[in-house]
């Protein structure tokens, strides 16, 4: 029998970036009592890492901007394989989420008028991001911990969440454990929100913090709740490349929206020749029109010439650069180059002040006079728990998910800036509905002993190993099959020996052993984790072995083009069947109604969008 601490609470929100805390305050502001649990310290979220800016159609760069326009962009994007439930509400929603953030405290950059000023990004019809230079999520991480320390809500910082329980199916709580003792915490929930973020530590080459080890997806699944969209995993087209040491740390899209321009070795802006038919109309033909749009926006006029191409989205940009490193036309280091040099070097340094201090302390470059070296990036994921498009519960009832680890919103690829938006969008709706499931209970259910026994052996049994090997080295190993054979391109042969691969690295997770004590040991910690990493990363390659086309943020180099015969509007849902094992379906989204597909280009697919 172990000892543990036991904690209850209405409302338990896992994860503590910008989901999390805005889920958090809504719960709070209902009057019921919350637990905010977060793997690391309070501040270090990956939302600070969004740099860009937050989408919403605010109108205040292009008063021809609307919310119907956002959502048609959001679908494009997506593919229209984006639950457009979800994608109306974020384009509605969104403009009231960031007017609230200003009034919470956040310092939003400003127009000429004293608006909040917006920006270009790709795939984007009008400037839309509203930002705070580069620093947007790092200021929208600031606001809403000002906002919610105030509010009585109880936070529990470097807690890992390694077990979900349930009481005749419905959440009843989770154990965790305090990273720095080593102690065994349960927590009583009526509601949990799982707000944990994404998986892009599964690949060797990502812009995601040691935090991204896909726990959250794997907690839901683990406990019986639908898994949809695995196969699409974003990488962004822009992230470092050089040196080494800093591989794959994030480029904002701010660069090509303030006019970065895209060059390979032989000096050619190469992204005029990679400009997709169902986009062709609205970007330029020429780099002295592209630069003429440019010069419109900066001089804050609204544009009417058509956009830069580095501004189409981010999975066509970063398979551009994948081909042109294959034609031989790569930077020096295997890359593009990115180059804002041609504007005035206080201009740079007042948009990208990030930017201008990242790659002049890591990699001895200054970016107002020389270019970057940049190249794809595992950075986001489109799947992820399958969730109601109006509250964000799961198919686990009392199971809520807002932010990466929910899945709709996106589909097959996200558009820059949108995941600041969907954060507050969505992550207030995952608090106002899990405070009202709590507040409709009378009394916590009952967690059995034996239950909590079983998840504190599990989370025990890497320290009562001995002679295993070291769980870093399985890491490793995972991250790097998993960068080439579920990586930016696909094929049939690399994603069934992926497959028979993970099976053996999960064997091998079996008996690892880390070694030492409970006290901060990094490895037992690795050791936990190797589960859920084995488990997101075949849910990604299970669903790209059984998605035969390309679509966004998945590539197949087997099947090459788009199918929309039969692939056109179906998602993928992964789950568990009555033996345990993972197993796969496919479902479409209800019908669209006619007054929202009047606002989709119905030509985009074969004339039925």
């Amino acid at each position: 029998m172990y000892d543990y601490e036991c904690h209850e609470h209405d409302v338990v929100v896992i994860g503590a970036g910008g989901a999390g805390l805005r889920a958090a305050i809504e719960a709070s502001s209902m009057g019921v009592s919350v637990a905010l649990v977060c793997k690391s310290m309070l501040g270090k979220a990956h939302t600070v890492m969004a740099e860009g800016g937050a989408a919403a159609a605010l109108s205040n760069k292009d008063s021809r901007d609307s919310w119907k326009t956002h959502f048609r962009d959001t679908m494009k994007g997506g593919k229209y394989l984006s639950d457009w439930r979800m994608a109306r509400i974020h384009a509605q929603e969104a403009p009231d989420r960031i007017r609230e953030l200003e009034t919470w405290g956040a310092v939003f950059d400003r127009t000429r008028e004293g608006q909040i000023n917006q920006r270009n990004f790709g795939g984007h019809t009008y400037p839309r991001l509203a930002h705070i230079g580069d620093a947007t999520g790092l200021e929208i991480i600031r606001t809403l911990q000002e906002k919610g320390v105030h509010m009585g809500m109880d936070v529990f910082m470097e807690f890992t969440v390694c077990r979900l329980f349930t009481s005749d199916g419905r959440i009843s709580g989770c154990l965790a454990y305090d990273r720095q003792r080593g102690r065994a915490h349960v927590f009583k929930a009526k509601t949990i929100v799982l707000a944990t973020g994404g998986i892009t530590r599964c690949w060797s080459v990502c812009s995601g913090s040691w935090e991204y080890t896909g726990d959250g997806h794997a907690l839901a699944y683990w406990t019986g709740a639908e898994m949809g969209d695995m196969e699409f995993v974003q990488f962004h087209p822009t992230g470092m490349i050089w040196p080494p040491s800093v591989r794959g740390i994030l480029v904002t899209e701010g660069v090509r929206g303030e006019g970065g321009m895209l060059r390979n070795s032989e000096g050619d802006r190469f992204m005029f020749d990679y400009v997709p038919e169902m986009f062709r109309k609205e970007f330029a033909d020429t780099e002295e029109e592209a630069l003429a749009w440019v010069e419109e926006v900066i001089s804050d006029k609204q544009a009417t010439k058509r956009r830069p191409p580095e501004l189409l989205t981010r999975d066509v940009v970063a398979k551009a650069i994948n081909s042109e490193k294959a034609a031989g036309r790569a930077s020096e280091h295997g890359g593009a180059y990115l180059d804002i040099s041609w504007r005035p070097a206080d201009q740079v340094r007042k948009k990208l002040p990030g930017m201008y201090h990242q790659f002049k302390e890591l990699a001895g470059v200054d970016i107002t006079k020389q270019a970057m070296e940049v190249g794809p990036t595992a950075h986001y994921v489109m799947g992820g728990v399958k969730v109601d498009p109006d509250s964000q519960e799961s198919t686990v009832p009392g199971l809520f998910a807002a932010g990466e680890s929910a899945t709709g919103l996106h589909g097959a690829n996200r558009l820059g800036g949108n995941s600041l938006s969907d954060l507050v969008t969505f992550g207030r709706r995952a608090g106002l509905y899990a405070s009202k499931a709590a507040s409709a209970m009378d009394a916590w259910q009952e967690i059995g002993e034996d239950e909590i026994q079983d998840g504190i052996d599990y989370m025990m049994a890497p320290l009562n190993r001995e002679g295993g090997e070291n769980p870093a080295a399985i890491v490793h190993d995972l991250r790097e099959m998993m960068q080439e054979k579920v990586g930016i391109i696909r094929t049939r042969e690399h994603l069934v020996e992926a497959l028979d691969d993970l099976e053996a690295l999960r064997v091998r997770s079996k008996s690892c052993s880390p070694g030492g004590g409970v006290i901060y040991n990094p490895g037992w910690h690795q050791a936990l984790e190797l589960e859920a990493m084995i488990d997101v990363s075949k849910m990604c390659a299970l669903a790209a072995l059984e998605r035969e086309e390309s679509r966004g943020g998945h590539t197949r180099d087997d099947f090459p083009t788009p199918n929309y015969d039969y692939w056109g509007k179906v998602n993928s849902v992964i789950m568990q069947d009555s033996d345990g094992n993972m197993k796969i379906e496919h479902r479409s989204y209800p019908p669209i109604p006619d007054e929202l597909k009047e606002l989709l280009d119905s030509d985009d697919l074969d004339g039925d969008s």
